[in-house]
């Protein structure tokens, strides 16, 4: 996970993310998308709806379909062209 930011005044006691930050360039946001990354294995595939559960399992804000699209957008987890599989790879580092 990056060093670069500390994501604690994100996440509840239970290590869900509550709210995301309004800058889209904040290193809080990069943090807190590996943190979410970290939780998809990187020994399976999923479908939409597992993503969606999965998600629904790390934040409490009730937006599983924006983290998904983010996730994916910034290359964090991959998706198939027909957006039915996704998956996320082992980090290089």
């Amino acid at each position: 996970m990056s060093d670069e930011a500390d994501v604690s005044p994100y996440l509840d006691d239970e290590g869900r993310i509550t709210h995301w930050p309004a800058k889209k360039k904040n290193a809080a946001r990069i943090a807190l998308r590996e943190y979410l990354a970290s939780k998809i294995s990187t020994q399976f595939t999923l479908n939409e709806q597992a993503v969606n559960h999965l998600l629904n399992q790390w934040h409490t804000f009730g937006d599983h379909a924006f983290l998904r699209r983010d996730l994916v957008d910034h290359g964090l987890i991959k998706r198939d062209q027909e957006g039915i599989a996704y998956w996320r790879e082992e980090s290089e580092t």
